[in-house]
């Protein structure tokens, strides 16, 4: 399996012969209902849009998960793999090829990856968007994302999983608390799922960050700590933190799994 991080919460997964394009901001500025005032990230380079892609695959809706510029760009015919509410961004757009996963539901790619909707994120009040499981049929190697480090006690209940793409750094608000939950929240998760790799997302890479909100974000912990606090628990998961626009390869170790 090969890697890209893209910054932010952007990957190119390259795993049973397919290439899967993941949350992408690729082009332009990140805002939310086009308030620069209030949050705007840029890239101090733009990222070149990856060719041969077979699967666009969108965990929210929110612009920093379904970006709108980076999605008008794309390949409108590419098929789409969302949230019900990512599904509205794309279907605006005229996506031809839309597949929406409620949690639990999956869908095969190719006969050749199999992706599983989890209960991800909480947004607003009541909407809960998508984690997803990642299989890749032939050797059975799994990867689990969830970009906000919200995790469902429902994973306790699968076996082992080889890679877990989550933020291993916690960001948030005075007052209000962690809305990217790292450090203890990936801890708990590693030992759900012992992967044998855990790859740092949601951190900013090679983007810059303005605007109101931006001076209140408070970060926690840093990826040493994290390491650290896998050892203090016995736990073996190697941690890769990601430079962006790197293509990497992650080597595992062969293990039994009843997946």
């Amino acid at each position: 399996m090969y890697l890209t991080w893209l910054d932010s919460n952007s990957w190119l997964i390259e795993i049973g012969g397919q290439r899967i394009l993941l949350d992408p901001w690729l082009v332009d500025s990140l805002t939310f209902s086009g308030q620069n005032w209030f949050f705007k990230g840029s890239r101090s380079q733009q990222r070149p849009i990856p060719e041969n892609i077979n699967l666009i695959l969108l965990s929210q809706g929110l612009e920093d998960h379904a970006h709108p510029p980076t999605l008008k760009q794309l390949d409108h015919n590419i098929p789409v793999v969302a949230s019900p509410n990512a599904t509205k961004v794309v279907q605006q757009l005229n996506y031809t090829q839309i597949t929406t996963l409620a949690h639990g539901q999956s869908f095969t790619l190719n006969q050749s990856v199999e992706i599983k909707a989890t209960p991800g994120s909480l947004v607003g009040l009541n909407l809960v968007e998508n984690g997803y499981l990642l299989k890749e049929l032939e050797s059975g190697l799994t990867l689990y994302y969830e970009p906000h480090g919200n995790h469902s006690s429902t994973l306790k209940e699968i076996p082992p999983v080889d890679i877990v793409i989550t933020p291993l750094i916690e960001l948030g608000l005075p007052l209000v608390g962690a809305f990217i939950k790292g450090n203890k929240y990936a801890l708990e998760v590693a030992q759900w799922l012992q992967p044998q790799v855990m790859i740092s997302t949601a951190a900013g890479g090679d983007v810059i960050f303005e605007g109101l909100l931006n001076s209140f974000l408070q970060t926690k912990g840093s990826i040493e700590e994290f390491r650290s606090l896998l050892e203090k628990n016995n736990l073996s998961t190697q941690v890769i933190d990601p430079k962006p626009g790197d293509r990497f390869e992650v080597k595992l170790e062969k293990r039994v799994l009843n997946v």
